[in-house]
C-alpha cells in the first residue's frame, strides 16, 4: 500500500524526518495492512511559527492559531508597550513598568487605559487571554491610522502611538466594546490577537465589503454603520441588526470566531438567559 504523497504536501523535511514514511518499512516487516486501514502517524506536523525583526527587536510567534505566544528578544534600551497582565515570563534584566491614565469618561464606560512597558536587554514572552492567534501588523509613518479593537491589542514597539478614541454611540453598537477603540499611528510593529484564527481582506480603491461586528480585529479603511438587509443578510448576527460596510482602499483583519456568540452559547448550555 503506497503512502499518499499529498500527506506531506506543505511540510518541508525535518531533521530526522524522512520523506518516505516509516509505515512502508513496517509493511515490509509485518505484511500488508488491511485495505482502508489508515497508516499510523509516526510524526506530528512541524509547529507553525512566524518570526521577524524590527530594528534590534526580534520576535517569534509560536503555537499558532489556538495557543499563540509572542516571544521577544530585546536589545539594550529597546522598549515594548503591552497589554497589562499579558506577560508569561521575562529575563531578570528586563525592566518592567506600568502606567495608568485616569479619565472621567473611562470611569463611566469601564474602559481600560493602562499599559505595561518592558525595556531590554533580555527576553519577554507574552500571551493573550483568549485562545487564538497572534499576528504582526506593520505601522508605517504614512499618515494612515489603524483602528484596533481594545481586546485585539497585545503589544507594540515604542514608537507606535496608541490613542483611545470614542466611536460615538452608533459605532459603539457596531464594535460591541464600550465607546472606545484604539487609534494607532506612527512607525513600528503592532501585535494583534484574535479569538480564533485571522483572515485578511485587502480592498482596492472604491471596493466595498461588509463584515459582522463580532469578527473585527483591525482596519484602516473608511466604514459606515448600516442595518443588515433582509433576505440573505437576515442570518448575520451583528447585534441590533447592524453591520459595517467598508470602502477601500485599505485592509481589514478579521477573527474567525465571535466571542459574543460563544458567550451566548455558554449561557444557553448553563441554563442562563
Amino acid at each position: 500500500m503506497s503512502y499518499p504523497q499529498s500527506y506531506h504536501q506543505g511540510y518541508p523535511p525535518q531533521q530526522g524526518y524522512s520523506q518516505q514514511p516509516q509505515y512502508d518499512q513496517q509493511q515490509q516487516a509485518y505484511g500488508q495492512q488491511p485495505q482502508g486501514c489508515p497508516p499510523p502517524q509516526q510524526h506530528a506536523p512541524p509547529e507553525t511559527t512566524d518570526s521577524g525583526s524590527y530594528q534590534n527587536i526580534h520576535y517569534t510567534i509560536k503555537h499558532r492559531n489556538t495557543n499563540s505566544t509572542l516571544n521577544l528578544q530585546l536589545g539594550p534600551n529597546d522598549l515594548i508597550k503591552a497589554k497589562p497582565g499579558a506577560m508569561i515570563h521575562m529575563s531578570p534584566a528586563v525592566k518592567l513598568e506600568g502606567a495608568i491614565k485616569f479619565s472621567m469618561r473611562k470611569m463611566f464606560t469601564g474602559g481600560q487605559m493602562s499599559q505595561a512597558s518592558f525595556t531590554g536587554p533580555g527576553t519577554v514572552a507574552l500571551a493573550p487571554t483568549l485562545m487564538g492567534d497572534i499576528v504582526a501588523l506593520q505601522i508605517a509613518n504614512d499618515g494612515k491610522v489603524w483602528n484596533v479593537g481594545k481586546d485585539a491589542f497585545l503589544a507594540c514597539t515604542g514608537e507606535v502611538e496608541k490613542e483611545t478614541k470614542s466611536q460615538g454611540f452608533s459605532k459603539a453598537m457596531f464594535s460591541g466594546e464600550d465607546l472606545f477603540i484604539y487609534k494607532m499611528m506612527g512607525q513600528g510593529l503592532v501585535w494583534l490577537t484574535s479569538y480564533g484564527a485571522v483572515d485578511v481582506i485587502h480592498l482596492q480603491e472604491g471596493e466595498q465589503h461588509i463584515v459582522d461586528n463580532g469578527h473585527l480585529v483591525a482596519w484602516n479603511c473608511d466604514y459606515k454603520i448600516e442595518k443588515a438587509a433582509s433576505g440573505s443578510w437576515s442570518s448575520v448576527k451583528s447585534g441590533e441588526g447592524l453591520v459595517c460596510r467598508f470602502t477601500g482602499p485599505g485592509t481589514i483583519y478579521m477573527q474567525t470566531r465571535n466571542l459574543d456568540d460563544f458567550a451566548s452559547w455558554v449561557r444557553s448550555q448553563s441554563g442562563g438567559s
